[in-house]
């Protein structure tokens, strides 16, 4: 490997360098260090398939994943599939382990998330976190769409930190980019985007969990609506204390 300094020594020395460049040149630097595995979670959501795009047309070293939570919209299976036959290429599905989604819906029932926080949180580990967990098990750096705007709790996150919990470089290469951009983005370059988003659904994830936005109220305010709005995270960008991670 070209590095041998600690990564998160090496995280924050990313942070201060992604401050000066675009999205891409960001991706770019990544790829320059050979970190080693470098792994894009992607949920097939507008800001996700902008970056699947510039990773797929610079051929850049790093890997497309997806979480298939066995709960997605019928729009996110075939954003999926366009997107493979766009770019040429396969995302990675990492599903939940079989034995733990029965013992689930067998506990709480195949919607008992919309009753109790615990049951919700005890859904998102079994469909989300340990996929997440098997998809990031070797990986030196974790690739996110996550954007500054898109709640209270994602501003101080900053471009790139060291994520303990896992032991690698977390990247946010486009943190500073507003809706607007994005849409603008995926426009220009002809990327394949869920239908959805033009029906209200501005934050898409698993469909019993996600309902279009109303007029005024907050990009994520779709997610999860019948919680708290102040504790509304899944648990991937979140530290065990239930607190985000932050730079």
């Amino acid at each position: 490997m070209a590095n041998v300094a600690p990564l998160s020594i090496l995280a924050d020395e990313l942070d201060r360098q992604f401050q000066s460049l675009n999205a891409l040149e960001r991706l770019r630097l990544l790829a320059e260090h050979n970190f080693g595995r470098m792994v894009f979670t992607t949920s097939l959501g507008l800001e996700d398939q902008a970056i699947t795009h510039m990773i797929a047309s610079e051929g850049l070293p790093i890997e497309i994943v997806t979480l298939d939570t066995g709960r997605l919209f019928p729009q996110s299976y075939d954003v999926w599939a366009a997107s493979e036959e766009r770019y040429g290429l396969r995302i990675k599905s990492f599903s939940p382990q079989a034995q733990a989604v029965q013992a689930l819906v067998a506990d709480q029932g195949i919607n008992g998330f919309y009753y109790l926080v615990e049951a919700r949180k005890a859904c998102c580990q079994v469909r989300k976190l340990e996929p997440l967990a098997r998809a990031l098990s070797d990986a030196k750096v974790w690739i996110t769409g996550l954007r500054a705007d898109q709640s209270d709790h994602r501003q101080g996150l900053g471009f790139v930190s060291f994520d303990e919990g896992r032991g690698l470089i977390k990247a946010n290469p486009i943190f500073d980019w507003n809706r607007d951009q994005v849409l603008a983005f995926v426009k220009q370059n002809d990327v394949p985007i869920n239908p959805l988003h033009e029906q209200g659904f501005l934050s898409i994830g698993c469909a019993p969990c996600t309902r279009a936005v109303k007029q005024g109220e907050p990009e994520r305010a779709g997610r999860w609506w019948w919680e708290d709005e102040a504790k509304k995270e899944c648990g991937l960008h979140v530290r065990e204390d239930g607190r985000v991670v932050r730079a």
